[in-house]
């Protein structure tokens, strides 16, 4: 099994140091209305305040999409201890409001930021068994709509901390979660079917694989999206 290494962690930790932030404290009513009115609007929320796309993908661990903060404390009442948001950007009221719900229910708010739409980074992937084993359960991961980032975590926490089969791992990129693998989103399928080809079917161990032989660079020279699908999922879904 590939050793974890103290690299891709410093480049990870650099890479989240740069990401865009909300800058607006939420301590007067105007500033929490405008947040609120972010968070709803322009980040969508409106739709996930009727649906969440949450689902359980072990006893220990949930993912969904971005939730407000009654989803937050819905989430401690079921004894969740810690949210992991996927999105890394806090440029919407989303993340001041869920920060703030998370402090009083007592939850860690961690991130970990994965892509949708391009090659998963080695440095992200090869960090996450150390990132699942050093954090409290149960835990709730959320991107923005909970289809593709939520998919690939539960995926990669199924594969890396429970060694559970890559079929089963798979199955939580799927349409019924909102998931579109023919669109640009297709590239996290895409990832995991190559490990299949080139790494499983030869008996080398996910991880290793990663470390050994993955190139990011090649499965995006590769991968070919449909425009239909591509259309579907950025301008009418307007995912992130």
């Amino acid at each position: 099994m590939f050793p974890f290494r103290s690299h891709p962690q410093k480049r990870y930790q650099a890479r989240l140091a740069r990401i865009a932030r909300w800058d607006r404290p939420i301590s007067t009513p105007w500033r929490r209305f405008a947040a609120w009115a972010n968070m709803l609007l322009t980040d969508h929320g409106v739709f996930r305040l009727v649906y969440l796309n949450r689902h359980r993908v072990t006893d220990r661990f949930w993912r969904a999409a971005q939730p407000a903060p009654g989803d937050v404390r819905a989430a401690a009442a079921a004894g969740v201890k810690t949210i992991v948001n996927l999105r890394g950007g806090r440029e919407y009221g989303s993340w001041p409001l869920e920060k703030e719900a998370c402090d009083a229910a007592g939850i860690a708010l961690v991130d970990f930021v994965v892509r949708s739409r391009g090659a998963p980074e080695k440095e992200t992937i090869l960090q996450a068994k150390e990132f699942f084993d050093r954090i409290e359960y149960p835990v709730l991961v959320h991107c923005k709509s909970g289809a593709d980032r939520a998919g690939f975590m539960a995926a990669l926490y199924l594969l890396v901390h429970e060694n559970r089969p890559l079929d089963e791992a798979m199955a939580q990129l799927h349409p019924r979660y909102g998931h579109f693998r023919f669109a640009k989103t297709g590239i996290l399928d895409a990832f995991f079917e190559q490990y299949r080809a080139e790494g499983l079917a030869k008996g080398v161990a996910f991880l290793d694989w990663v470390a050994e032989s993955y190139d990011p660079r090649r499965l995006e020279r590769e991968f070919r999206p449909h425009p239909f699908s591509d259309f579907v999922v950025d301008h009418l879904l307007r995912r992130e």
